[in-house]
């Protein structure tokens, strides 16, 4: 029983590791911030959740008790790598593309980050 808990343990870990170096490569190598968005948050983060894996069942299996952060950090994981790729994506799309040129937005007519109507530059007389 031992060594196939150790087998599975290595497994996770291996694969882990090749996960985050696909995704290390991805970053380093793709060209446009769109595509290297892609690569750290679908890889790296399947990487660490390869080690999450190997660490919980390291701790259940072999030590015999449950360690919760391990699952705290796979929480954290998942719900702070999304919005981060969300909010680089919208820098990229706010910062190059044009209303015009992007795809036709759905029922509500209008995509979110170019939802914000251009205020006048106003001058400011406190400074006087």
């Amino acid at each position: 029983m031992g060594f196939i808990v150790e087998l599975l343990i290595a497994f996770f870990l291996v694969v882990s590791g090749i996960f985050g170096f696909v995704g290390s490569y991805g970053m380093i190598k793709l060209k446009d911030p769109m595509s290297r968005l892609h690569a750290p948050t679908k890889a790296t983060t399947l990487g660490v959740g390869g080690v999450l894996l190997a660490s919980i069942c390291h701790s259940v299996l072999i030590e015999q008790h449950l360690s919760l952060h391990e699952l705290l950090i796979t929480l954290f994981l998942f719900l702070t790598a999304p919005i981060t790729a969300l909010f680089i994506a919208k820098w990229h799309i706010h910062r190059h593309e044009k209303p015009s040129d992007l795809p036709d937005a759905g029922e509500d007519e209008l995509w979110a980050t170019h939802a914000v109507e251009q205020v006048e530059d106003v001058p400011d007389h406190s400074k006087s």
